[in-house]
């Protein structure tokens, strides 16, 4: 079967943990679902209204992670790490049920849902997988902070930067193409704080799962985690991780070029509604054939369907 076909996983996939900001115990199942029905959570605590679409224009909340609501006002927060890891698996529809209003963080990074999702295996389907192409080039800037995507023929690539006057993370950049790129540096990489910062978000009633097990904590100059860091622009890759989770909020998969310096959720969804605002701005598209010999190189195999 071609990967040009849409895939979800072959069989069920359970997790445990808990919420990073609720502190709440968190079941959580990734289960296969049919092509063309995208990502759904559905929150089975709950007997009724408990559907739940992660799109740009459902989020509700980007305060330290990407909070979605549905209109009778039921959440799900911290979808970021696993939407991440099903846009870099290239998973294009799941059912996502889940007993708890955060999805439990688990390590702090996206690891543990690729590796089971890369254990379980894929199930591909008929039919053709859909992208968004950027036709426009579309720029947010806040103060110093920008987030802009620009227009590609061929692939989706991110250039991040952030910037801390904490001498530990300080400044950081990476570049990735993420359809021909090894990943597994942006998926392993945890979430990260301030030591000094961590009353504040208690005060804020955020952050009560938090902990060593599953966030990097910086103390001035000084990791406090006894493993240090997993890779040395592991502050920046997850900044990543959290932007490609984010952008799948668009509904599928993007072509384009997304430059950030300091952004974060807010930037991210603020570019995606501004892209949406407008359809000059983009198409859908399918791609149409069965091979591709580099990452979406086969232009001519992609046919416009709005």
């Amino acid at each position: 079967m071609s990967i040009l076909n849409q895939k979800t996983i072959l069989k069920e996939i359970k997790f445990s943990g808990v919420g990073i900001h609720t502190g709440l115990k968190s079941n959580l199942k990734i289960l296969p679902s049919q092509p063309n029905t995208g990502i759904i959570f559905k929150r089975i605590d709950l007997s009724k209204n408990n559907l739940l679409f992660p799109k740009y224009n459902n989020v509700s909340n980007t305060n330290l992670c990407t909070t979605i609501t549905n209109e009778y006002g039921i959440t799900i927060s911290t979808i970021e790490h696993l939407m991440g890891a099903l846009y870099g698996l290239g998973i294009d529809n799941a059912l996502i049920e889940i007993d708890s209003p955060e999805v439990p963080i688990l390590d702090g990074s996206a690891k543990e849902f690729v590796k089971e999702i890369r254990l379980t295996g894929y199930n591909y389907s008929q039919s053709p997988i859909k992208l968004i192409k950027i036709n426009k080039n579309i720029k947010i800037q806040e103060d110093s902070k920008f987030i802009e995507v620009q227009k590609s023929n061929v692939s989706l690539n991110i250039d991040f930067e952030i910037k801390y006057k904490n001498k530990v993370i300080n400044t950081q950049s990476n570049k990735l193409n993420v359809f021909e790129d090894e990943l597994d540096d942006i998926f392993n990489s945890r979430t990260f704080c301030l030591y000094q910062d961590i009353e504040k978000l208690k005060k804020l009633g955020l952050g009560k799962g938090g902990n060593l097990e599953n966030a990097i904590v910086v103390d001035n100059e000084k990791i406090l985690n006894k493993e240090g860091l997993r890779n040395n622009l592991e502050f920046v890759n997850h900044k990543i991780l959290d932007c490609l989770g984010d952008l799948y909020l668009a509904g599928y998969r993007l072509i384009g070029n997304i430059k950030c310096s300091q952004g974060g959720h807010y930037l991210t969804n603020k570019l995606i509604k501004k892209i949406f605002s407008d359809q000059a701005n983009y198409s859908l598209i399918e791609i149409k054939g069965k091979n591709l010999p580099n990452a979406l190189s086969n232009i001519n195999s992609l046919k416009s369907i709005a």
